[in-house]
């Protein structure tokens, strides 16, 4: 094993700063767009209890293994296996999982991100003050029909997140994140008491927190059972390496369990707020909140309209979407600054330069796919290269990259039980009991597997038998590599 006790790394100045940055990069889109029209489409109540237990079952110990490599190798992902990996084995090669991983979602989530700017600047400037909803609906149209538009603001929030990376984890990422972090946790607040004692909330708030197992009946126990979990796994940005990082920019004498809960529980506050902000007000004002991902962008401004000062509270809720994207642009900026550190020994100024050009050329794909290249269709009518973007990462990278670190913990030809329980547990707080070994061998990775399978089967199953096999045949394929291809030794037995 590699030594790398001389290693230079940057590290955070505070635990807080650790803590705020990477719940930074687990809350973000996410939790406050996403997390609402789940919770109006599969039950409320209901729906929030059980993903609040596959958080607790799923995310926190994959999240601990992601911040155990980080910190044990004190590289980042692009690295981390190098320096770990037993000799003769060849983990190493999984590195292009996060690393194309973190290139491929900033491919999609910069162009988001660019929506969300420019609905905060249409607030400021009134677009929507007594707009109709045809004109609503006619302004995110115009937005996506408008190459120039959309390739603006995505250069913006380029620009704005190497920028804060440019000046160092401590002066920069840290020092802005939690800046951006302490201002999106007070506006959120103050929406979600206003949207509260909105007249007629009443309604919402008892579907928000008064579970009806009686609805998910109706709704069907699997189809909620998987929605919980694969927003509970996706919520907190574990798989492709985003959180390994801060686990090498971490000082030791702290455990990670208890690091990883925080984190959590900052993140789900988050989420469960953006659904007290969304989902009263939505029942305050007759409008369904199980509109789909058109919740923001066509749903939540004609809210707005209805609202006294909507203008302003309509800005301040894009302000929030806004830091939200952000902090985990930011997030994954620096890792891959990092990745180009330590593969190419470049300092940051170069690495930052370089790749600032590379993730807006990479960016303008998913920008021409609503308007230039609107007639690629990929996954089938209706689909674009956002869509195909996001499979990629969702369905796929993030799945097997977690599959990838939870093995690469547990088995002898990996890291190894021994070094994993070793690091984890290393400082003061709640330390991983060793007990749960077999769960995190056998039991983690099915959930794991299930969610990749079924990612499959929901996209490609309205596509007709023979288009549903030739994918599965893919994905087994893909499968069969990550867990037998290359780990040098897979049928080794564990310690």
């Amino acid at each position: 094993m590699t030594d790398n006790n001389n290693n230079p790394m940057d590290s955070f100045a505070t635990r807080i700063g650790f803590i705020l940055v990477s719940a930074g990069c687990a809350i973000g889109i996410g939790n406050v767009w996403k997390f609402p029209y789940l919770c109006g489409q599969f039950g409320g109540a209901a729906f929030i209890l059980i993903y609040l237990l596959f958080l607790l079952i799923m995310g926190i110990p994959v999240m601990v293994c992601e911040f155990a490599i980080g910190r044990g190798s004190r590289r980042s992902a692009a690295k981390s296996f190098d320096v770990l990996e037993p000799k003769g084995t060849r983990w190493h090669v999984f590195k292009w999982i996060s690393i194309i991983g973190c290139y491929m979602l900033m491919m999609y989530y910069t162009t988001v991100t660019g929506w969300m700017l420019y609905y905060c600047y249409l607030h400021f400037i009134g677009t929507f003050v007594g707009a109709s909803v045809p004109a609503i609906k006619a302004v995110f149209g115009t937005m996506l029909g408008s190459a120039s538009t959309m390739g603006f603001w995505m250069i913006l929030a380029c620009a704005i997140g190497f920028v804060v990376c440019f000046f160092g984890i401590q002066n920069g990422v840290e020092r802005i994140t939690k800046g951006m972090m302490v201002a999106l946790l007070l506006l959120m607040i103050i929406l979600a008491v206003h949207s509260v004692f909105l007249e007629g909330a009443e309604e919402g708030i008892r579907f928000y927190l008064v579970p009806d197992f009686d609805r998910l009946t109706s709704i069907g126990w699997g189809n909620v059972i998987f929605a919980a979990m694969s927003q509970a796994f996706f919520t907190l940005s574990i798989g492709i390496g985003a959180m390994l990082i801060f686990g090498a920019y971490l000082p030791r004498g702290r455990s990670l369990f208890g690091e990883a809960a925080t984190i959590t529980a900052l993140d789900t506050f988050v989420a469960l707020m953006a659904g007290f902000i969304i989902i009263p007000a939505c029942f305050a004002y007759g409008i369904k909140p199980d509109a789909g991902p058109s919740l923001i962008f066509l749903t939540i401004p004609n809210l707005f309209v209805k609202m006294p000062g909507g203008q302003i509270w309509g800005m301040l809720f894009f302000v929030f979407l806004s830091f939200a994207a952000l902090s985990t642009v930011i997030a994954v900026f620096e890792n891959i600054i990092a990745f180009g550190m330590n593969l190419y020994g470049w300092n940051r100024r170069k690495s930052v330069l370089i790749n600032i050009v590379l993730i807006i050329a990479l960016s303008l794909p998913c920008v021409f796919g609503f308007n230039i290249w609107s007639s690629f269709q990929p996954l089938g009518p209706g689909s674009g290269v956002l869509d195909l973007e996001d499979f990629i990462v969702s369905n796929n990278l993030l799945p097997l990259g977690s599959l990838v670190f939870v093995l690469f913990c547990t088995k002898k030809n990996g890291w190894g039980w021994p070094n994993f329980l070793a690091e984890a547990n290393d400082g003061t707080g709640t330390n991983v009991p060793s007990r749960i070994k077999n769960y995190l061998m056998y039991v983690l990775p099915l959930f794991i597997l299930t969610i990749y399978l079924k990612g499959y089967y929901d996209m490609f199953s309205k596509q007709g038998t023979t288009v549903l096999i030739k994918w599965f045949l893919a994905a087994a394929c893909f499968l069969a590599f990550i867990l037998y291809g290359s780990t040098g030794t897979p049928s080794g037995k564990d310690k």
